[in-house]
């Protein structure tokens, strides 16, 4: 592979890039980043030559981190789509619990870099917190900047693009455009200041970055060698990564290629309305890695953990998506990628969140949970049991970071490896040094929800040829599931399993005992031969102990073999240095294996590289972190309960060292004793009581509503003289105005780029005037609505449903009624517009994120236009008044001008009326509902809440949800399918007054509008994250209209 050599700098960039971003925000692009020298690379760590520093570094096998091997095992969070930085430890803490050691972050541009000079990094665009919560919770984390957020695609508006580029920036997106390279400079050397102190060279957790996101070569390269400079120049010395977006040999050699080449894969797509019905495993995989980048360690950065949802009554819904992705899914195709030999993969998403305000483009709703391992609203799914399962099995076998692909089911003459069945497929991986042979199996037909038996034909390290199981029947595969079978696993001093047809979960030294712990599901037969000194003692009627010499095996081997129908966890043998467990499935999942942190050093909390040290803890539905004093005898575990359906007490399992004796659970005392006499000594149990936090908690009714109009636009004497007008003739925008005098009405160019933006023509009216004709364009799935002076004409639907019939700009002639032109006066058309993001970047159209979202066209039967008037939110993009919530969180309707959907707004001389009632006489128009609810949570509780819609589908209406001032929440009434908005602590003062605003958007005349909003509970949890802060800023008069 082909990397160009990085350029030596100096340490003048330091301090420049000191002087520019002291408070994390850039006001001036630097000059000249391609040539001048820049930053200094630390002397902290070792550099290797022009490449990348020693502490990541790569072969063919895989990914080492100061010199050890690791596989990635990582998931896509957001921090963006969880505005409220004291929770994303909760996040990453729920990723380690999995077994997981690392996740994969985009960040968005269009947030960050709002406008041109504007580098922001503070509040929940900021990065230090996250790399500081991925220290404490021993997470890795792979970078993903792109340029200008541009390119991360992430089902964001403009692909994450800042939205002032794609007005202001005449050169096309995604190249190397001198006023596009301009533009996002000033982010990435912000991105740059911001990592750099935070790489693992300096302590910190940062490993990859990403230079930018499923492109094509023949079309980027220029792009990525500038990108590539500004890294390489700079004290970034990690290695430069890139996703393809499949199978596309982009970037790995050549002009703009990167260290370390990956691609994606969704092999379910993004349609989950039949989630019982399955695309086949993708069976190219190893064979295109050996083809694109043998040299390299296999990697996707993006492997399918769930699917975004469109809008559209017949939108199947996020539950939907996580059964398509759920347990059976991980088991057959996050298998079938260790099959194909990757050693570092990431799911997309690990933790969706929401899109909130202006994040999402035009395909998605407000909802980005993605049927993801963690729901939106941070309650663990059952993707998360299986996820751990495959987690701890990675984090416990090393051997496996290093393997070569030998063969599988399909290689001629395979007879090592070969099965009785051939409804079953099997690949061999095998570690070259040590010879531990991994033999991953799944239905050939990997659809099939069959039960397939079959026996398959191994050979060891030493040579022996074997037909396993020996005792047991069969192995069996029930219906869509995948096994990974071993020979010579290796275990501690030299010891190892000769084979075993039972799953590894955990296998690692707990004190002075090498502890293996292996299960399988209770309807099948299992079995794992090794050798033992002593006899088994094992008190299960349902596992057999029989010596290996009577079934032809070599040295001291003993067979165990488990009957279908075995429930529970049994010690299967122990002794001074080894304790072997098995455990159904059912059973297994309910283990947590936390790590015990080191007592020094940077990496303290970080599997392999700072600690080795583990218990096992069992019962409860989340451990967090385990620690055990200095002296050895105390664990103290952290982790959550789940008392939503009660308040039972929760039994207590750990194998720990035998010198712990006491143990606590969130800093109280769990009275604990032996799990019995003729047990393990190492096995200890306890019980938890239950807590009666639950039974004081109170979900308050959302009443007391206020009103008040939002749309005096539409008013006669309405004052629009402080409006932009909307007078330009050119535009960067690469699409035409279809028809209209000339003038541009595209919001974006007068800084109105997001959410709903208002529109006023002036004509003089001589009663020649019937009708007009607009087209609209807002995006997939929009609507807007018109109005000649104060009467109502018509609302203009886009439409969606589940991502087809899509609609996204509509051309409508609206007919005055007879009496409706004031003659001789000045007459208005109003137009309320609503923008659902824009688009992200379509192959090699990249100036598709240049969307021409506004009007595209405006004629009059009869005359022209005097003037049109624009106005979105106050200010712009440039001058936008909420500098914490960001610029993408407000629109331009009345209200939202006014600020009334902020905290402390006083609605004391508004109209009572309740939110269910609608607008007044069922008119067309916007309004404002506002009411308040004090929340009291008792502390020690993780309680999740959602807004939820319980009218049905169909009602004409948009609502605009605002809790304290944040918009978290787009209801489309008419189309769906979204009627459930999470919404998290932090935003919600759990402790305190909260302000809940409705800007209510009816868009016919005399039809039932009647939002029956409610909060409701959806899970209580004790434990979690102490400490949420809340960073909700009041109303204030200053800039408001």
């Amino acid at each position: 592979m082909l990397r160009p050599s990085w350029i030596t700098i100096s340490p003048i960039f330091a301090i420049l890039l000191a002087s520019i971003f002291p408070l994390g925000q850039a006001s001036e692009a630097i000059p000249n980043p391609f040539h001048d020298p820049l930053l200094a690379r630390s002397d902290k760590r070792n550099v290797l030559s022009s490449q990348f520093t020693e502490e990541v570094s790569f072969d063919n096998f895989s990914l080492s981190l100061q010199g050890q091997r690791i596989f990635l095992h990582s998931g896509e969070f957001h921090t963006y789509r969880l505005p409220v930085p004291d929770l994303w430890i909760d996040i990453l803490e729920k990723v380690k619990a999995a077994g997981l050691n690392g996740v994969s972050v985009y960040t968005l541009m269009a947030a960050i870099n709002p406008s041109r000079g504007v580098v922001d990094f503070n509040d929940w665009r900021a990065l230090q917190p996250l790399f500081d919560a991925a220290k404490e919770a021993g997470i890795w984390i792979t970078l993903r900047p792109g340029t200008s957020s541009a390119y991360i695609n992430a089902e964001s508006t403009a692909g994450g693009i800042a939205h002032w580029i794609t007005t202001e920036i005449a050169g096309q997106l995604r190249t190397n455009a001198s006023d596009y390279t301009d533009a996002w400079t000033d982010y990435i050397l912000g991105i740059i200041n911001q990592t750099s102190p935070n790489q693992i060279t300096e302590g910190g957790p940062v490993i990859l970055l990403q230079v930018d996101n499923e492109y094509n070569q023949a079309e980027g390269a220029g792009y990525f060698v500038e990108l590539e400079a500004v890294y390489r120049n700079s004290s970034i010395v990690i290695p430069l990564t890139y996703n393809d977006p499949g199978e596309g040999d982009n970037f790995i050699n050549g002009t703009g290629a990167v260290d370390l080449y990956g691609l994606d894969s969704y092999p379910q797509g993004f349609d989950c309305s039949t989630p019982e019905t399955w695309n086949p495993i993708t069976t190219n995989y190893h064979s295109y890695h050996e083809s694109a980048n043998p040299s390299q360690p296999f990697y996707f950065p993006e492997f399918q953990g769930g699917s975004f949802d469109a809008w559209g009554p017949t939108a199947p819904g996020y539950p939907q998506c996580e059964i398509l992705t759920g347990p059976d899914f991980q088991s057959v195709f996050n298998r079938q990628l260790w099959a194909s030999n990757a050693k570092l993969t990431n799911f997309y998403m690990i933790y969706g969140g929401t899109s909130w305000g202006g994040i999402p483009f035009p395909g998605v709703y407000t909802s980005y949970d993605y049927g993801s391992t963690i729901s939106e609203n941070r309650a663990l799914t059952d993707k998360h049991l299986e996820l751990k399962l495959q987690g701890i099995f990675l984090r416990s076998t090393p051997d496996f970071y290093k393997t070569n692909w030998i063969r599988d089911s399909s290689t001629s003459g395979f007879a090592a490896g070969s099965v009785t069945n051939s409804a079953a497929f099997v690949t061999f991986l095998q570690n070259p040094d040590s010879g531990a042979g991994f033999w991953v199996v799944r239905q050939s037909d990997s659809t099939s929800t069959a039960v397939t038996d079959f026996k398959l034909n191994v050979t060891t390290a030493s040579g022996d040829a074997l037909q396993i199981p020996l005792v047991a029947s069969t192995v069996t595969l029930s219906g869509r599931e995948s096994k990974v079978l071993l020979t010579d696993y290796t275990l501690g001093e030299g010891s190892s399993i000769l084979y075993s047809t039972a799953q590894v979960f955990f296998s690692s030294a707990i004190g002075t005992k090498h502890v293996v712990f292996l299960y399988g599901l209770s309807a099948q037969e299992h079995e794992f031969a090794l050798s033992v000194s002593g006899t088994p003692t094992v008190n299960s009627p349902s596992i057999t102990v029989t010596s290996g010499s009577s079934v032809g095996l070599t040295g001291n081997q003993t067979v165990f073999s488990v009957a279908s129908g075995f429930s529970g966890l049994a010690p299967v043998f122990e002794s001074d240095s080894l304790l072997i467990l098995f455990a159904d499935s059912a059973t297994a999942v309910k283990f947590f294996a936390p790590v015990i942190p080191a007592s020094t050093g940077d990496f303290a909390n970080y599997w392999g590289i700072g600690s080795n040290d583990s218990v096992l803890v069992g019962g409860p539905y989340l451990v967090r972190s385990a620690d055990i004093s200095s002296d050895g005898t105390l664990l103290a575990l952290r982790g959550d309960l789940n008392i939503t359906s009660g308040a039972s007490d929760t039994t207590l399992t750990i194998v720990a060292p035998a010198a712990v004796n006491s143990v606590t659970w969130n800093g109280e005392s769990v009275s604990v004793s032996p799990l019995n006499t003729s047990s393990s000594s190492a096995i200890l149990v306890g019980t938890i009581p239950g807590s009666t936090n639950a039974q004081n908690i109170t979900i308050p009714v959302l009443s007391g509503w206020k009103f008040n109009d939002s749309l005096p636009e539409i008013l006669s004497g309405f004052d629009d003289s402080t409006w932009t007008v909307a007078n330009h003739t050119t535009t960067n925008i690469p699409f035409p105005m279809n028809y209209g005098d000339g003038k541009i009405t595209y919001g974006c160019d007068y800084g109105f780029c997001e959410n709903i933006v208002l529109w006023r023509g002036h004509f003089n009216g001589t009663g020649a005037e019937t009708s007009v004709n607009l087209s609209i364009n807002g995006g997939e799935a929009f609507a807007a609505s018109v109005w000649l002076n104060d009467i109502f004409l018509n609302t203009s639907f886009g439409n969606s449903t589940n991502d087809a019939n899509s609609i996204d700009e509509t051309d409508q002639k609206f007919v005055f009624p007879e009496g409706a032109v004031l003659v001789g006066q000045d007459n208005v058309i109003t137009i309320v517009q609503d923008n659902m993001g824009l688009d992200e970047t379509s192959g090699s159209d990249t100036d598709a994120s240049k969307s021409p979202r506004g009007i595209r066209g405006y004629a009059l039967n009869s005359g022209n236009f005097n003037e049109w008037k624009v106005q979105g939110k106050v200010g712009g993009y440039t001058g936008y008044l909420d500098k914490v919530r960001g610029v993408l969180n407000e629109g331009g309707l009345f209200g939202e001008r006014q600020g009334w959907h902020l905290p402390g707004f006083d609605t004391s001389f508004w109209e009572v009326r309740d939110l269910s009632e609608g607008l007044p006489d069922s008119a067309a128009g916007v309004g404002f509902f506002v009411t308040t609810i004090e929340l009291g949570i008792p502390g020690g509780l993780d309680v999740l809440m959602s807004f939820t819609f319980e009218e049905a589908l169909g009602q004409p209406y948009r609502v605009y949800l605002f809790v304290n001032g944040w918009m978290m929440g787009k209801r489309v009434g008419n189309l769906g399918p979204q009627f459930k908005f999470p919404v998290q602590e932090g935003i919600l003062d759990y402790n305190g007054n909260n302000t809940i605003a409705v800007a209510l958007w009816a868009m016919e005349l005399d039809v039932t509008v009647a939002p029956q909003l409610t909060l409701t509970l959806d899970g209580v949890f004790t434990g979690g994250v102490a400490n949420v802060s809340t960073n909700n800023p009041l109303w204030s008069p200053e800039g408001r209209e």
